[in-house]
């Protein structure tokens, strides 16, 4: 065995290749193996090559060991948070005088450089919505605390999602951990990004040799924009009165579809009002339907489950708000359970239950409360919302009949 071999240290998680067959101890740029296979990638500093194993796909990236294991680290803690990065998989150090380490991450499969969405001249609607996908993007990060550091379209994969784009992080080696970032630091990171936008759609258009149908300035003054609604969407207080609880809803309604979820809700009595805070953040598929399920017994799918949580979270944070006091959470699902979801699906007329689950039921009258409250411009309260829709199906049944 060579020397240079013996030097050799390769970490990988579980589930992955070895990747011992790889000439680790040659320069990533002159491998001429088997596995190398051509893929459609961004600008970057960096030698990058990817590999396959068995229709698994890996990119590997040479720089230098201390950048790539903090990397590694980085990518591995955003994971852990929900956050829509790249997978990484592994660290190769010691490979030989002269010679960087690898940092190893999982290929996002169905992924599109942006250079790649743009040479099909997307127009408008492209820039609409790739610069909604970075900034929904950039701002999931700095809720988390992750100061990127280099933010640009070249550090960045795009999926198609249902008509839209989906943006996600795929260089975190500038990047920095905080428990939560200050304005001045999300500042600089919105900076950071504008000026490397402009760069890059100044690139492109020259790369492309012809003229790309988006200003390079006003797009970059776009994202900024874009984020910053994002961002305000998402954390600022506002001051509610009584009669304005179906306010909440319209808020959480915004957040859902915004990708965010919210698991708590603070209602702070002021002279006004109650002033509003939330805590809105990724959770993992299938969160909701377990969270309910445990707190509440209640089974249902994972949409009426967010809703009913929505909900509970709108009951505890009311009750807290009349007497001043915390609600231990479990004490406040019993109380909802007894006094919110079951008087509802019991003053269900029979035929609203023929066809629909109870779970399904609730969620229906829920979006029938604030719709009527929407109209009303105040919230007409639950009980008339309940029998309002009650009277709907029936007269809907005896149509159909």
């Amino acid at each position: 065995m060579s020397a240079a071999a013996e030097r050799l240290h390769l970490v990988t998680r579980p589930g992955h290749p070895t990747f011992l067959d790889l000439p680790w101890h040659e320069p990533l740029e002159t491998w001429e193996h088997e596995r190398i296979v051509q893929v459609t990638r961004g600008i970057g500093r960096h030698v990058v090559r990817f590999v396959n194993y068995d229709g698994a796909l890996y990119a590997l990236k040479e720089l230098p060991r201390r950048y790539a294991e903090r990397e590694y680290r980085l990518l591995r803690h955003l994971a852990e948070e929900s956050m829509p990065v790249v997978k990484s998989v592994g660290v190769v150090t010691g490979r030989g005088a002269d010679l960087d380490a690898i940092l190893v991450t999982r290929h996002l499969d169905f992924s599109i450089p942006y250079r790649t969405l743009f040479a099909d001249d997307g127009g408008e609607e492209l820039r609409s919505t790739l610069l909604t996908a970075l900034a929904e993007l950039l701002v999931r990060l700095h809720l988390t605390g992750f100061f990127w550091g280099d933010c640009s379209l070249s550090n960045t994969l795009f999926r198609r999602d249902a008509g839209g784009l989906s943006a996600y992080l795929v260089d975190a080696e500038t990047g920095e951990l905080h428990p939560s970032l200050t304005d001045g630091q999300r500042e600089h990171d919105i900076a950071l990004a504008d000026e490397h936008v402009v760069g890059e759609l100044l690139d492109l258009a020259g790369e492309l040799e012809r003229t790309v149908d988006l200003d390079p300035v006003e797009t970059a003054a776009e994202l900024r924009r874009r984020y910053e609604a994002t961002w305000d969407e998402l954390t600022r207080e506002e001051v509610i009165h009584p009669d304005e609880q179906f306010r909440i809803d319209e808020r959480l309604r915004r957040l859902n579809e915004l990708g965010f979820d919210v698991e708590e809700i603070a209602l702070e009595a002021v002279p006004e009002g109650y002033r509003l805070r939330l805590d809105p953040h990724v959770v993992e598929p299938g969160h909701h339907r377990r969270r309910l399920l445990m707190l509440t017994g209640l089974n249902a799918q994972e949409n009426q489950a967010r809703r009913m949580l929505a909900s509970l979270a709108a009951f505890r944070a009311r009750l807290e708000g009349e007497d001043g006091q915390p609600l231990p959470e479990s004490v406040a699902a019993y109380r909802w359970r007894a006094e919110v979801f079951e008087p509802v699906v019991a003053a269900m007329p029979p035929e609203a239950l023929v066809n629909h689950e109870a779970a399904e039921v609730f969620h229906e009258v829920l979006e029938h409360h604030w719709r009527l409250s929407e109209r009303c411009g105040a919230d007409v309260g639950l009980e008339e919302a309940v029998r309002s829709y009650a009277q709907k199906t029936q007269a809907a049944s005896a149509d159909a009949g």
